[in-house]
Protein backbone atom coordinates (compact mmCIF):
# COMPACT_ATOMS: atom_id res chain seq x y z
CA UNK A 1 0.00 0.00 0.00
CA UNK A 2 1.60 3.32 -0.74
CA UNK A 3 1.68 6.01 1.87
CA UNK A 4 2.48 9.30 1.78
CA UNK A 5 3.87 11.47 4.66
CA UNK A 6 2.91 14.76 6.11
CA UNK A 7 4.94 16.76 3.94
CA UNK A 8 4.81 14.96 0.21
CA UNK A 9 6.00 16.65 -2.62
CA UNK A 10 4.03 14.46 -4.82
CA UNK A 11 1.91 15.97 -8.05
CA UNK A 12 0.01 13.01 -8.47
CA UNK A 13 -2.05 13.11 -5.47
CA UNK A 14 -5.87 13.88 -6.18
CA UNK A 15 -7.17 16.81 -4.12
CA UNK A 16 -10.95 17.65 -3.67
CA UNK A 17 -10.98 21.79 -4.14
CA UNK A 18 -12.29 22.97 -1.12
CA UNK A 19 -15.58 25.10 -1.04
CA UNK A 20 -13.60 28.91 -0.39
CA UNK A 21 -11.99 27.81 -4.38
CA UNK A 22 -15.55 27.43 -5.67
CA UNK A 23 -17.49 30.82 -7.41
CA UNK A 24 -18.54 33.12 -4.65
CA UNK A 25 -22.68 33.35 -4.45
CA UNK A 26 -24.18 36.45 -5.02
CA UNK A 27 -27.66 38.09 -3.94
CA UNK A 28 -28.03 40.06 -7.38
CA UNK A 29 -30.60 38.58 -8.98
CA UNK A 30 -31.44 38.49 -12.98
CA UNK A 31 -34.34 40.81 -13.64
CA UNK A 32 -35.78 38.80 -16.40
CA UNK A 33 -36.99 41.79 -18.33
CA UNK A 34 -37.84 39.60 -21.38
CA UNK A 35 -40.30 36.79 -18.94
CA UNK A 36 -43.66 36.71 -20.80
CA UNK A 37 -46.80 37.47 -18.64
CA UNK A 38 -48.97 35.02 -17.61
CA UNK A 39 -51.99 34.09 -15.61
CA UNK A 40 -52.19 31.07 -13.58
CA UNK A 41 -55.51 29.36 -13.91
CA UNK A 42 -54.41 26.35 -11.08
CA UNK A 43 -51.77 24.93 -9.28
CA UNK A 44 -51.49 21.03 -8.31
CA UNK A 45 -48.62 20.20 -5.73
CA UNK A 46 -46.45 22.40 -7.05
CA UNK A 47 -46.97 22.42 -11.08
CA UNK A 48 -48.56 25.40 -11.78
CA UNK A 49 -50.89 25.98 -15.25
CA UNK A 50 -50.98 29.22 -16.67
CA UNK A 51 -52.18 30.96 -19.95
CA UNK A 52 -49.74 32.93 -21.51
CA UNK A 53 -51.56 34.32 -24.55
CA UNK A 54 -53.38 32.07 -26.06
CA UNK A 55 -51.20 28.67 -25.04
CA UNK A 56 -51.48 26.66 -21.57
CA UNK A 57 -47.98 26.29 -19.68
CA UNK A 58 -47.20 24.24 -17.38
CA UNK A 59 -44.77 25.57 -14.82
CA UNK A 60 -42.87 25.43 -11.90
CA UNK A 61 -42.31 28.29 -9.20
CA UNK A 62 -38.13 29.52 -9.47
CA UNK A 63 -36.25 29.29 -6.32
CA UNK A 64 -35.20 32.74 -5.62
CA UNK A 65 -39.15 33.36 -5.11
CA UNK A 66 -38.15 31.81 -1.54
CA UNK A 67 -41.50 30.81 0.54
CA UNK A 68 -43.76 33.32 -1.24
CA UNK A 69 -46.44 31.22 -3.42
CA UNK A 70 -48.18 31.67 -6.64
CA UNK A 71 -52.13 31.06 -6.46
CA UNK A 72 -54.77 30.79 -9.33
CA UNK A 73 -55.28 34.18 -10.36
CA UNK A 74 -51.97 35.68 -9.46
CA UNK A 75 -50.43 37.21 -12.46
CA UNK A 76 -47.01 36.15 -12.71
CA UNK A 77 -43.95 36.15 -14.96
CA UNK A 78 -42.11 33.59 -16.82
CA UNK A 79 -39.53 32.03 -18.83
CA UNK A 80 -38.32 28.96 -19.95
CA UNK A 81 -40.05 26.88 -22.14
CA UNK A 82 -43.35 28.66 -23.18
CA UNK A 83 -44.32 26.30 -26.24
CA UNK A 84 -46.98 24.61 -24.12
CA UNK A 85 -45.67 21.12 -25.92
CA UNK A 86 -46.33 18.17 -23.62
CA UNK A 87 -43.46 17.67 -21.11
CA UNK A 88 -42.20 20.96 -21.71
CA UNK A 89 -41.71 23.46 -18.41
CA UNK A 90 -41.51 26.61 -17.86
CA UNK A 91 -40.18 29.01 -14.36
CA UNK A 92 -42.23 31.39 -12.40
CA UNK A 93 -39.64 34.25 -11.95
CA UNK A 94 -41.93 37.10 -10.43
CA UNK A 95 -45.38 37.09 -8.67
CA UNK A 96 -46.81 40.50 -9.65
CA UNK A 97 -48.51 42.93 -6.97
CA UNK A 98 -51.95 41.79 -6.32
CA UNK A 99 -54.92 43.72 -6.76
CA UNK A 100 -57.38 41.63 -4.21
CA UNK A 101 -56.96 38.81 -1.75
CA UNK A 102 -59.69 36.31 -0.60
CA UNK A 103 -57.96 34.41 2.44
CA UNK A 104 -59.23 32.56 4.93
CA UNK A 105 -57.92 29.81 7.87
CA UNK A 106 -59.46 26.41 8.59
CA UNK A 107 -61.15 27.51 11.63
CA UNK A 108 -61.47 30.85 14.18
CA UNK A 109 -58.36 29.87 16.46
CA UNK A 110 -56.12 28.68 13.28
CA UNK A 111 -53.23 30.60 13.06
CA UNK A 112 -52.14 29.44 9.13
CA UNK A 113 -53.70 32.21 6.68
CA UNK A 114 -54.02 30.67 3.46
CA UNK A 115 -54.48 32.74 0.20
CA UNK A 116 -57.39 31.33 -1.84
CA UNK A 117 -57.58 33.74 -4.79
CA UNK A 118 -55.78 36.68 -6.21
CA UNK A 119 -56.75 39.36 -7.87
CA UNK A 120 -60.83 38.71 -8.16
CA UNK A 121 -63.31 41.77 -8.77
CA UNK A 122 -66.10 39.93 -7.04
CA UNK A 123 -66.68 37.33 -4.53
CA UNK A 124 -69.51 35.32 -5.50
CA UNK A 125 -71.46 33.60 -2.47
CA UNK A 126 -72.93 30.65 -3.84
CA UNK A 127 -76.55 29.15 -1.25
CA UNK A 128 -78.81 26.91 -1.53
CA UNK A 129 -82.16 28.00 -0.23
CA UNK A 130 -83.31 23.77 0.53
CA UNK A 131 -81.39 21.11 1.09
CA UNK A 132 -78.94 21.69 2.35
CA UNK A 133 -80.46 24.61 4.57
CA UNK A 134 -79.13 27.77 3.86
CA UNK A 135 -76.19 29.27 6.71
CA UNK A 136 -76.29 32.66 6.85
CA UNK A 137 -73.58 33.02 9.37
CA UNK A 138 -71.07 31.55 6.65
CA UNK A 139 -72.56 34.00 4.41
CA UNK A 140 -71.76 36.39 6.98
CA UNK A 141 -68.28 35.28 7.32
CA UNK A 142 -67.90 35.33 3.70
CA UNK A 143 -68.55 38.62 3.62
CA UNK A 144 -66.30 39.57 6.28
CA UNK A 145 -63.26 38.24 4.02
CA UNK A 146 -64.69 39.94 0.77
CA UNK A 147 -64.31 43.55 2.32
CA UNK A 148 -61.26 42.85 4.17
CA UNK A 149 -59.59 41.33 1.01
CA UNK A 150 -61.23 43.83 -1.56
CA UNK A 151 -63.72 42.09 -3.07
CA UNK A 152 -66.81 42.83 -3.80
CA UNK A 153 -69.40 40.28 -2.51
CA UNK A 154 -72.52 38.67 -4.98
CA UNK A 155 -75.22 36.67 -3.30
CA UNK A 156 -76.34 33.71 -5.89
CA UNK A 157 -78.72 32.27 -4.25
CA UNK A 158 -79.80 28.29 -5.89
CA UNK A 159 -82.63 26.16 -5.69
CA UNK A 160 -85.37 28.58 -5.13
CA UNK A 161 -87.64 25.77 -6.49
CA UNK A 162 -87.43 24.10 -3.22
CA UNK A 163 -87.81 27.45 -1.00
CA UNK A 164 -88.78 30.89 -1.32
CA UNK A 165 -85.72 33.47 -1.11
CA UNK A 166 -87.19 36.36 0.26
CA UNK A 167 -86.77 35.50 3.73
CA UNK A 168 -83.20 35.24 3.61
CA UNK A 169 -83.05 38.47 1.29
CA UNK A 170 -84.53 40.02 4.45
CA UNK A 171 -81.32 39.46 6.23
CA UNK A 172 -79.14 41.17 3.47
CA UNK A 173 -81.83 43.72 1.72
CA UNK A 174 -80.39 47.51 3.40
CA UNK A 175 -76.98 45.87 2.63
CA UNK A 176 -77.43 47.25 -1.28
CA UNK A 177 -75.01 43.47 -2.29
CA UNK A 178 -76.19 42.47 -6.12
CA UNK A 179 -78.22 39.00 -5.96
CA UNK A 180 -79.37 36.29 -8.31
CA UNK A 181 -82.24 33.17 -7.99
CA UNK A 182 -82.12 30.22 -9.57
CA UNK A 183 -84.15 27.45 -9.37
CA UNK A 184 -82.95 23.82 -11.04
CA UNK A 185 -84.86 24.02 -13.79
CA UNK A 186 -83.98 27.49 -14.52
CA UNK A 187 -80.42 26.39 -14.66
CA UNK A 188 -81.54 23.14 -17.03
CA UNK A 189 -83.09 25.23 -19.53
CA UNK A 190 -80.36 28.47 -19.72
CA UNK A 191 -82.93 30.90 -18.44
CA UNK A 192 -81.05 31.42 -15.56
CA UNK A 193 -78.10 31.91 -16.84
CA UNK A 194 -78.13 35.32 -18.60
CA UNK A 195 -79.28 36.71 -15.05
CA UNK A 196 -75.96 35.44 -13.56
CA UNK A 197 -73.75 36.41 -16.57
CA UNK A 198 -75.19 40.04 -16.39
CA UNK A 199 -72.98 39.93 -12.75
CA UNK A 200 -69.78 38.74 -14.26
CA UNK A 201 -69.30 40.50 -17.93
CA UNK A 202 -66.14 41.66 -17.46
CA UNK A 203 -65.01 40.85 -13.77
CA UNK A 204 -62.69 38.03 -12.39
CA UNK A 205 -65.42 36.52 -9.67
CA UNK A 206 -64.61 34.07 -7.42
CA UNK A 207 -67.39 31.26 -6.43
CA UNK A 208 -67.36 29.89 -2.54
CA UNK A 209 -70.11 28.13 -1.51
CA UNK A 210 -71.34 24.91 0.92
CA UNK A 211 -70.64 21.60 -0.19
CA UNK A 212 -74.13 20.36 -2.36
CA UNK A 213 -75.47 24.07 -2.90
CA UNK A 214 -75.23 23.43 -6.68
CA UNK A 215 -71.85 25.86 -6.88
CA UNK A 216 -69.99 23.72 -9.60
CA UNK A 217 -72.92 22.76 -11.36
CA UNK A 218 -73.71 26.29 -11.92
CA UNK A 219 -69.79 27.09 -12.95
CA UNK A 220 -70.43 24.38 -15.28
CA UNK A 221 -73.23 25.69 -17.03
CA UNK A 222 -71.46 29.02 -17.66
CA UNK A 223 -68.38 26.84 -18.54
CA UNK A 224 -69.97 23.82 -20.78
CA UNK A 225 -67.10 23.16 -22.69
CA UNK A 226 -64.75 22.08 -19.00
CA UNK A 227 -67.70 19.71 -17.49
CA UNK A 228 -66.62 18.38 -14.42
CA UNK A 229 -67.73 15.53 -11.81
CA UNK A 230 -70.59 17.46 -9.92
CA UNK A 231 -71.95 16.40 -6.07
CA UNK A 232 -74.10 13.46 -7.44
CA UNK A 233 -75.99 13.19 -3.87
CA UNK A 234 -76.03 15.18 -0.44
CA UNK A 235 -76.27 13.91 2.61
CA UNK A 236 -79.97 13.37 4.14
CA UNK A 237 -78.53 13.52 7.99
CA UNK A 238 -75.82 15.87 7.59
CA UNK A 239 -76.68 17.99 4.60
CA UNK A 240 -73.66 18.08 2.96
CA UNK A 241 -72.63 16.99 -0.70
CA UNK A 242 -69.01 14.95 -1.58
CA UNK A 243 -66.20 17.62 -2.37
CA UNK A 244 -65.92 17.82 -5.91
CA UNK A 245 -63.99 20.71 -6.52
CA UNK A 246 -60.11 19.49 -4.33
CA UNK A 247 -58.40 22.80 -5.94
CA UNK A 248 -59.36 26.54 -7.11
CA UNK A 249 -59.32 26.55 -11.10
CA UNK A 250 -59.98 29.80 -13.39
CA UNK A 251 -61.89 29.53 -16.27
CA UNK A 252 -62.58 31.50 -18.95
CA UNK A 253 -66.64 32.98 -19.25
CA UNK A 254 -67.30 31.97 -22.74
CA UNK A 255 -68.41 34.94 -25.14
CA UNK A 256 -67.46 37.28 -22.80
CA UNK A 257 -64.00 38.57 -21.14
CA UNK A 258 -64.83 37.63 -17.84
CA UNK A 259 -63.35 34.98 -15.78
CA UNK A 260 -65.22 32.31 -13.17
CA UNK A 261 -62.91 30.88 -10.32
CA UNK A 262 -64.27 27.55 -8.78
CA UNK A 263 -63.00 27.00 -5.73
CA UNK A 264 -63.35 23.83 -3.16
CA UNK A 265 -66.61 23.56 -1.18
CA UNK A 266 -66.25 24.93 2.32
CA UNK A 267 -67.04 23.39 5.75
CA UNK A 268 -65.44 26.20 7.28
CA UNK A 269 -64.36 30.24 6.97
CA UNK A 270 -62.05 31.11 9.60
CA UNK A 271 -61.53 34.67 9.91
CA UNK A 272 -58.13 34.27 12.18
CA UNK A 273 -56.51 36.58 9.96
CA UNK A 274 -59.69 39.16 9.95
CA UNK A 275 -58.86 42.45 12.54
CA UNK A 276 -61.75 42.58 14.79
CA UNK A 277 -62.10 45.83 14.47
CA UNK A 278 -62.75 45.22 10.03
CA UNK A 279 -65.62 42.81 10.72
CA UNK A 280 -68.19 45.35 11.54
CA UNK A 281 -67.38 46.82 7.66
CA UNK A 282 -69.39 43.67 6.62
CA UNK A 283 -72.25 44.78 8.37
CA UNK A 284 -72.87 48.82 6.75
CA UNK A 285 -76.49 48.27 7.80
CA UNK A 286 -74.84 48.49 11.55
CA UNK A 287 -71.77 50.32 11.40
CA UNK A 288 -74.00 53.64 11.47
CA UNK A 289 -75.05 53.05 14.74
CA UNK A 290 -71.33 52.69 16.46
CA UNK A 291 -71.11 56.77 16.19
CA UNK A 292 -72.40 56.52 20.02
CA UNK A 293 -70.09 53.57 21.20
CA UNK A 294 -67.93 54.18 23.91
CA UNK A 295 -64.42 54.47 22.94
CA UNK A 296 -62.62 51.03 21.62
CA UNK A 297 -66.14 49.42 21.88
CA UNK A 298 -66.19 45.93 21.57
CA UNK A 299 -69.66 46.46 20.45
CA UNK A 300 -70.68 43.27 22.77
CA UNK A 301 -71.09 44.78 26.03
CA UNK A 302 -73.52 46.87 27.71
CA UNK A 303 -72.68 50.69 26.67
CA UNK A 304 -72.35 49.15 23.41
CA UNK A 305 -74.69 51.77 21.34
CA UNK A 306 -75.63 48.96 18.67
CA UNK A 307 -78.45 48.04 21.34
CA UNK A 308 -80.53 51.14 21.20
CA UNK A 309 -79.89 51.38 17.48
CA UNK A 310 -81.54 48.15 16.68
CA UNK A 311 -84.54 48.52 19.44
CA UNK A 312 -85.10 51.70 17.41
CA UNK A 313 -85.63 49.43 14.18
CA UNK A 314 -82.90 50.41 11.85
CA UNK A 315 -81.44 47.20 11.72
CA UNK A 316 -82.29 43.65 11.86
CA UNK A 317 -81.77 41.89 15.44
CA UNK A 318 -80.73 39.12 13.91
CA UNK A 319 -77.75 41.07 12.28
CA UNK A 320 -76.33 42.03 15.32
CA UNK A 321 -76.15 38.50 16.59
CA UNK A 322 -74.67 37.82 13.83
CA UNK A 323 -71.83 40.40 14.48
CA UNK A 324 -71.30 39.64 17.87
CA UNK A 325 -71.18 36.14 17.37
CA UNK A 326 -68.47 36.59 14.66
CA UNK A 327 -66.70 38.64 17.28
CA UNK A 328 -66.85 35.90 20.07
CA UNK A 329 -65.59 33.59 17.46
CA UNK A 330 -62.58 35.80 17.73
CA UNK A 331 -61.74 34.91 21.23
CA UNK A 332 -63.19 31.21 21.39
CA UNK A 333 -64.28 28.69 18.51
CA UNK A 334 -68.07 28.36 18.38
CA UNK A 335 -69.60 26.14 15.57
CA UNK A 336 -72.05 27.82 13.08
Amino acid sequence: MRRYGKHTDEDDIRTRPGRRNTRPRTNIRPKHEDAAEGLVLTVDRGRLTCLVEDRVVLAMKARELGRKAAVVGDRVALVGDLTGKKDSLARIVRIEERTSVLRRTADDDDPFERVVVANADQLAVVTALADPEPRPRLIDRCLVAAYAGGLEPLLVLTKSDLAPPEKLLELYGHLDIPHVVTSREELQNGTALARVREQLDGKITAFVGHSGVGKTTLVNSLVPEEQRRTTGHVNAVTGRGRHTTTSALALPLAGSDGWVIDTPGLRSFGLHHVDPSQVIHAFPDLEPGTEGCPRACSHDEPDCALDAWVAEGHADPARLYSLRRLLATRERKEGD
